[in-house]
């Protein structure tokens, strides 16, 4: 666990010397904030103490900025050799994917962290549902942890960080809209089993306030095979070279 605080540290200070996280903070921070008191169905336009205004949007920023996180993260050090002499420390494949996972999550923690100002502003202005915004908050670490396993993988089977932000994407489209599509296409077994891979249906059980194992297990699971699938990825290249 040491050797995976490591690297996620590591990670974390390569995100705010590079800018990125600076970038990700104030433009994620900046749309959310816009879309939940200015513009579309703000809080003032629905007439209620209510956060989801902001968890609509957040629901989308993160889809696309969790691929932009990740795209880098192996692929830039496959591409610039830097993966070869991590690797050749005492660091197993499964501690650089997991510390680069726990870096990305902390940085989507800070910035969920950060909007908790509209959260005490909602409250302020009238009677808040303070469940509906805890599970809210929740489902979207839990969002976050899918998408950044996914990203991961992406990002460790190619050497291009565009290829990987692309693959991501596509994969997660599946996942947040695809698979919603099919089930409501399908009935009986299958319709169940598309409506079961859809992360919407999983995601808008949590932010309603039903934490089910069904639920918890579902997002745990796609986030631990994507793990496991980017470290066989370093693990099957560490055979071959």
């Amino acid at each position: 666990m040491k050797t995976t605080w490591i690297i996620a540290k590591r990670e974390l200070k390569s995100f705010f010397d590079s800018l990125i996280a600076y970038i990700l903070l104030i433009v994620f921070l900046g749309l959310s904030g816009f879309f939940t008191w200015l513009f579309g169905s703000d809080v003032f336009f629905i007439g209620q103490a209510t956060l989801s205004p902001f968890f609509s949007i957040a629901y989308w920023t993160l889809f696309f900025f969790i691929p932009a996180l990740t795209m880098k993260m192996l692929a830039e050090e496959k591409r610039s050799g830097t993966i070869e002499l991590l690797l050749t420390k005492s660091v197993t494949d499964w501690q650089v994917v997991t510390g680069k996972f726990l870096a990305c999550l902390i940085l989507i923690a800070i910035a969920l962290v950060l909007t908790l100002p509209y959260y005490f502003t909602v409250w302020g202005i009238g009677p808040v549902d303070h469940g509906a915004v805890l599970t809210g908050y929740f489902g979207m670490l839990l969002m976050s942890m899918t998408f950044i396993s996914i990203g991961l993988f992406a990002s460790s089977i190619t050497n291009n960080q565009i290829v990987a932000f692309l693959l991501s994407l596509f994969v997660g489209v599946f996942f947040l809209i695809i698979f919603d599509i099919l089930a409501n296409n399908f009935t009986g077994y299958l319709g169940g089993l598309f409506n079961y891979l859809s992360l919407s249906y999983h995601y808008d059980s949590v932010s309603r306030g039903v934490i089910d194992t069904r639920n918890i297990f579902y997002f745990l699971s796609i986030t631990f095979f994507g793990l496991f699938l980017a470290e066989s990825v370093l693990s099957k290249r560490n055979i071959v070279e």
